[in-house]
């Protein structure tokens, strides 16, 4: 569920390529058919967008990625007359039956999948414009709903010179991250998650009853509720990101970073967007100096963006909720993964660290 693509498939007709022939001879047939195909999208997109923004002509296609279960589709569309080089267009057009790869295709994930998208909507049209420098995000550019699909137009992020996606990221990146999320989190500290979800993050609980009924028997298991209300009863709520991973950030060579993917934002411990980041580690965390750091890093950020937009917030007393609720926020997240994908890599030796910190800390 994520905007942003590491690779862009272009639509646009390389006949000096060999994606339409074999043994070097063209196969006219099939080109016809894609040619066909891509006339038919700008045709179907020129007609859905003539009333949102101003344009002559779309001239060419890049698809970013498609959306997760065949939910729609992630283009870029570059433009000819208008103010707008290019504009990414989120086309969300949920199947009749969804297919997921790992089988999780039950009623409540159809319509959470349909929430989520009636979240982003929502945020885009009534929350994004309050973001800044600090935490910047796309441009809302238009938005319209149709019977059976909707669209997304937003700024290209490329055109603003955040260029770059990345699959690792480095200690420093990692911290540009954080600092992301210490401004978002500042920013919208107590705010009224009004058409958001209710709880945030993509793994919550109440949304994810069949991956809690597929976890083995266990202390994760018997306390999972336990810790879904810790995290809900804290007394420092904010709006969290919900989906703050590696793929959903984008970097500019100077060193600033976006974010896009709003499907899961909502009321909730900043901790949780904190411990997932975290989370997208390769190997994980290797020591409590590396978790020092991040977290220091993260407390300062926060610091600094509370002063400029929430003065008022106890600081200090915020600091010590959250640093304490940062075990219980890892064990939330894992609650959902070894129900979803047992084995997965982001259940290794750090993560197991925390849940039995969170369980000790709960069985006192």
């Amino acid at each position: 569920d994520s905007e942003s693509g590491f690779s862009a498939r272009t639509h646009k007709p390389d006949l000096s390529k060999n994606e339409n022939t074999k043994h070097g001879l063209r196969k006219p047939g099939l080109f016809i058919v894609n040619r066909q195909r891509i006339l038919n999208m700008i045709t179907t997109f020129t007609e859905e967008l003539k009333e949102v923004i101003q344009f002559d002509a779309i001239i060419h296609i890049e698809t970013i990625q498609e959306l997760w279960s065949g939910y729609g589709t992630i283009v870029r569309l570059h433009l000819a007359g208008s103010t707008e080089k290019s504009v990414i267009v989120k086309r969300i057009a949920p199947p009749k039956k969804a297919h997921h790869s790992r089988g999780w295709n039950s009623d409540a994930g159809h319509q959470r999948k349909l929430r989520s998208y009636e979240v982003e909507a929502t945020w885009y049209t009534e929350f994004n414009d309050r973001t800044n420098d600090q935490c910047r995000t796309p441009k809302l550019l238009g938005y319209r709903s149709f019977p059976r699909h909707s669209l997304l137009i937003l700024e290209d992020l490329n055109q603003a010179g955040f260029t770059l996606r990345k699959n690792t990221l480095t200690k420093a990146e990692i911290k540009q991250c954080l600092w992301w999320l210490a401004a978002f989190h500042a920013l919208f500290m107590h705010t009224k998650p009004t058409g958001l979800w209710q709880i945030g993050t993509y793994w919550q609980l109440e949304t994810r009853p069949s991956e809690f009924e597929a976890m083995a028997e266990g202390p994760l298991k018997d306390h999972a509720h336990v810790i879904h209300e810790k995290l809900n009863a804290c007394q420092f709520q904010t709006l969290v990101h919900g989906d703050a991973k590696y793929a959903n950030f984008c970097f500019s060579q100077d060193g600033a970073v976006s974010a896009v993917d709003f499907q899961y934002v909502g009321r909730g411990c900043g901790m949780k967007d904190v411990a997932y980041l975290m989370s997208c580690i390769e190997g994980g965390i290797s020591s409590d100096e590396m978790q020092d750091s991040f977290l220091s890093h993260y407390f300062s950020a926060l610091r600094i963006q509370l002063q400029l937009h929430n003065a008022s917030v106890d600081f200090n007393a915020l600091e010590q909720e959250w640093r304490s609720l940062y075990p219980i926020a890892w064990a939330d997240f894992q609650r959902f993964l070894v129900g979803w994908a047992p084995g997965h890599w982001k259940s290794n030796a750090y993560s197991r660290k925390k849940v039995l910190e969170a369980l000790k800390e709960i069985e006192k």
